[in-house]
This record gives structure tokens, sequence and C-alpha cells, in this order.
């Protein structure tokens, strides 16, 4: 078992809004302190998404990516894990506005390989969408961090692990009860990292209410865990959560008290092949 452990910190996401919380950061200045204070509590990633920062609306603005990019490489030496999500995209042109983000060359990027329903909208990453990305991060040496909401999404990775398109390490984020994705079950999380490749590095997320447990299962299977407004808003049950820092530190008291010790940015390079 990995004794040290990586904390992503999914700062804002796409879906919630200052009217849930009014912690939730819009503006690249309030995502930027967002993941520099929870680089402070002790997460090593930032996995980040971009709004208006007028509305809150999910946006695609490249240059608010860039601008919270180098914002954060500025303050500290957080790994950054930018999003490809096209889950607002509708455009005919979406895999190449999604692809734009790659080439800004972060650490890492987000890669959702297999398509799904949310309550409300579908969520589509067809085949050609990860054969693009995975081949365009492959050239540019971009980390793909490889989002699986259900099982056969894992069967969709491993092809293009198998066609080499994946260099490894394989890092895998294990994303629990999204929508009509997976439900988030102890059950279904040992299924999921079962069917996980002989030596993948893996986190897991949890939405909502299923975040907690979750996330503490992994740590005792021996896995890395996300946490944030992304996933959810609530830090205890009826009680708002005051900062993503604040679930940072609720990860970093869960983590030690299992003798698990939280991995520092530069460990977590470590850990993910980036220094290569």
């Amino acid at each position: 078992m990995e004794k040290k452990i990586i904390i992503t910190a999914a700062v804002c996401g796409s879906r919630s809004m200052k009217t849930d919380n009014p912690a939730v950061p819009y503006t690249p200045k309030e995502i930027i302190e967002a993941a520099v204070e929870c680089h402070k509590a002790g997460a090593a990633i930032a996995h980040i998404h971009v709004r208006d920062p007028e509305t809150g609306k999910p946006s695609f603005r490249i240059s608010y990516f860039e601008k919270v990019l180098e914002g954060i490489r500025e303050k500290c030496d957080m790994i950054v894990n930018l999003s490809t999500s096209g889950l607002f995209l509708n455009e005919h042109d979406a895999i190449p506005r999604r692809l734009q983000v790659i080439r800004l060359k972060p650490d890492i990027c987000s890669l959702d390989v297999g398509s799904m329903n949310f309550a409300d909208v579908a969520f589509v990453n067809p085949p050609q969408w990860g054969q693009a990305a995975a081949e365009l991060s492959q050239c540019l040496g971009v980390k793909p961090e490889i989002e699986v909401f259900d099982i056969g999404h894992i069967a969709q990775a491993n092809d293009l692990i198998e066609n080499e398109l994946v260099d490894k390490p394989y890092y895998f984020q294990l994303c629990m009860g999204a929508g009509w994705g997976i439900p988030a079950t102890e059950e279904n999380l040992l299924f999921m990292k079962n069917k996980l490749l002989e030596g993948v590095i893996w986190s897991v997320l949890g939405i909502g209410k299923y975040q907690r447990p979750m996330i503490t299962l992994a740590m005792e299977l021996g896995g890395h865990v996300r946490v944030g407004f992304e996933d959810n808003l609530l830090i205890e049950k009826g009680k708002l959560a005051k900062s993503n820092a604040e679930f940072v530190e609720l990860a970093v008291n869960l983590a030690l008290v299992r003798d698990r010790e939280p991995a520092t940015s530069a460990e977590a390079r470590e850990i993910l092949g980036l220094n290569k």
C-alpha cells in the first residue's frame, strides 16, 4: 500500500453556484485563491473548471484556463489538472475546443472516456474524443487523469492503454455516485477497483453525502482521494462548508488517523511520474 496519499481539490466544478454556497469561486482570481488555500491545507493537486466571472455559468474560454494555470504556478508548486469536460458544449466543434485545454500544457488534464446521463443532461464523450485527447496528451507530455463513472468506462480506458495511447503510470479517478453512473456503495467501489489493471494509480471521489464514506474507504484500500465544491457543498449534514480548504483539512485528518500522510506536490509528481 502506498503510504503517501494524494489529495486533489476540485474547487468549483461547473454546477454548484453561489446561491448554493456563497464560498463557491467564480472568477479566475477566486479560483486561484481557493487552489492556493487548498495547497496550504495539504492538497497536492488542483482540479480546475472555469466560470463566467459575472454569472458563474460554466465557461470554456481558454483565456480563463490560462490565467488560472499561470496564477497557481506563480504562487505555489501545486500540480494543476485542467478539466476538458464538454458537459455544456453542444457545438459541432466540441472536440477541437476541448483539445485546446490540453495545448496549454498543464501537468494533468482530465480525460472522460465514456458517456452517461446526469439527471438533466447527457454527458457525451464519444470514442473519437477519447482517442484524440489521449493522442494529444501523449504528444505534449500531459498526464491524463482518466475519469470513469461506470464499469464500462474502465473497459474503454483499457482499450486506449492496450493501443499504447496512454503512458505509465496510468492514473484513474473513480467517480462514485455521479448522476446515473455507478452508485456510491462499498460493494461498487471494490468492484471498480478490482477491474483496474495491475499497477494503476487510482483516486476516488464521492458526490454529496457519499463523499466522506467513499474517500474513507479509498484511504483504507490504499487509494488517493478528491474533495471540494465540485463534489459536495456540506462539510457535515446541514452545515455548509466555509471553503474548499475545509474539505482538504477533513481529508488530511481522516488520512492521518489511518497512518496515511498527505503527499506534497513534489511527492505527488514522483508518484504520478510527472518528473519524467
